[in-house]
Parts: C-alpha cells; sequence; structure tokens
C-alpha cells in the first residue's frame, strides 16, 4: 500500500492546499504507518506536492521510493495538456528533481493516452528522451502511464519498464489480461483511480460485502486491489489523516474467497 500525492495540492490539483499542515501530517504519518511508496507528479499545482513532500520528509528515509510522471503540464485555466516534446520532457525532469531536493529520481512514469483510457500511438520518441537521462544518471528506473499492452512491447524495445500505471478498479476491468501478463513480466501494475475518480464507486455487492467484514466500501475496494494481483501497488490519495488511517487498514482487510467471488461479478460501470 504506497500513496498518492495529487490530493495534496488544492481544488482541481491547482495551487496551494487548503490545509498546509495537515499535508504534512499525511505525508508523515504514511511513512510512519511504513508506508515506502509515494506516487507524485510537479505538474500537480504544478510545483505544489513536491515541495510539500520535501518539506515534510527530506532528507529522505533510506527505502523510501518517490515515483513521478512527466508528459503533461496545467494549463491557467486548470487544464491538462499533452507536453511530450524533449525539450519538456526534460525541463519536467529537472524540475521534479530540483522540487523534491534529490539528484536521481526513483522511477519517472511517461504519461500518455488520454484523461482516462490509453491512445494507440508511438511513443518511441519521448521514452527515448527519458531513456536517454537514465543513461545519463538522472533517472533508476522508467514506467508507463496510461498505455496499451503495444505500446508496453514497444517501450521495451527501448528500456527496461518497471511499471505500468492504468485506469483500473473493480468495476473498471478493462486491464484484466494485461495485468496477468505484466504479472508474468514481473513488472509492478498500479491501478489510478482504484476507488472510481470522477465517479466514486457505488454497488450493492461492495456494501454488502462491507458490511459482513465490518469495514467500509472503499476499504474492501482497495483489499480487492490487493488480493487480485500480487503485482498490484496501491496509491489511494487523500488529504486528510483520518481518510489516511482509513486507506491503510485495507492492507490488512481479509476477504474470504466467497466473497471475492461475489465481487467479482460486480459488472464494469456498476
Amino acid at each position: 500500500m504506497g500513496y498518492g500525492a495529487m490530493q495534496l495540492a488544492g481544488p482541481q490539483v491547482r495551487g496551494p492546499p487548503r490545509d498546509p499542515e495537515e499535508a504534512l501530517k499525511v505525508l508523515r504519518e504514511a511513512l510512519d504507518a511504513g508506508v515506502n511508496h509515494i506516487d507524485t507528479s510537479d505538474y500537480y499545482g504544478p510545483h505544489v506536492t513536491n515541495l510539500i513532500i520535501k518539506q515534510a520528509l527530506h532528507p529522505y528515509a533510506d527505502g523510501l521510493v518517490i515515483v513521478t510522471k512527466v508528459g503533461a503540464r496545467r494549463g491557467a485555466d486548470k487544464s491538462w495538456i499533452h507536453a511530450s516534446s524533449r525539450q519538456e520532457l526534460i525541463d519536467a525532469v529537472h524540475d521534479n528533481l530540483r522540487n523534491l531536493g534529490l539528484d536521481k529520481l526513483d522511477v519517472v512514469n511517461l504519461r500518455v493516452g488520454g484523461i482516462e483510457r490509453p491512445l494507440e500511438g508511438s511513443i518511441e520518441e519521448p521514452l527515448t528522451v527519458l531513456a536517454k537521462l537514465k543513461s545519463q544518471g538522472l533517472i533508476r528506473g522508467l514506467g508507463l502511464s496510461n498505455v496499451t499492452p503495444g505500446q508496453l512491447a514497444q517501450a521495451q524495445k527501448i528500456s527496461e519498464i518497471v511499471c505500468v500505471q492504468n485506469f483500473y478498479n473493480i468495476a473498471r476491468r478493462d486491464d484484466d489480461a494485461f495485468i496477468d501478463e505484466l504479472g508474468r513480466q514481473s513488472v509492478a501494475y498500479v491501478p489510478f483511480f482504484p476507488l472510481g475518480g470522477f465517479t466514486p464507486l457505488q454497488s450493492s455487492e461492495l456494501n454488502a460485502a462491507a458490511a459482513s467484514v465490518g469495514a467500509t466500501p472503499m476499504q474492501v475496494a482497495l483489499a480487492w486491489l490487493l488480493h487480485r494481483a500480487p503485482n498490484i501497488l496501491l496509491i489511494p490519495g487523500t488529504s486528510s489523516v483520518k481518510h489516511l488511517r482509513e486507506n491503510l487498514k485495507a492492507a490488512t482487510l481479509e476477504l474470504s474467497k466467497e466473497t471475492i467471488a461475489k465481487l467479482d461479478s460486480i459488472a464494469v460501470g456498476a
């Protein structure tokens, strides 16, 4: 169970947090609870979440892995703009290094595709830029976000890929076969919007399962993901210490085979 830092920024992932002190507390409590994987990007804010992470946690504890993303930028109107030219990617990597206070980034994900779904097309040019930065010692590992299996195969001809971050949850299972293939390759799969994203999960089966184990529906949805495959890493985000604690409890929630079978029956769009 990791932590996604996107919600540390202000409304619509723009500007400073509503409660800066709570943001610092969330990060520090996450690490105290054993979280060793933080997902972020310098375009959150922009330049907000990384500075909060640095303020809260720098110098970083041994074993903490900070994963960031490049390939987008924020418009003045709060829009999300594709940004994968050579210079944009180089600038983004250096922004992340500077604002996180690092001389090497643990993992950099190349963000491609649309808002929610991958878009077919070559990613050779932008990934080659990142692979060169990796060879220069600025990046340890490369990952992909919002991609198809075909794009992964193309990427693997350029560099080792350590993780894939796509939209997936109990009611959105387009990537079932992809997850299994990544597991066979020992590549981590990191679902974004694990609780539904802009459309929070709602399901009578989910509610019933939660009641049967004395948990919240969202805790069960996270626990189901952890039971789904051993290569799944979770990064639920929050700006609240209380909500963080609820999310982390999902890591110890045991689901019976019968409960999992019922949850597996939830249809896409539930």
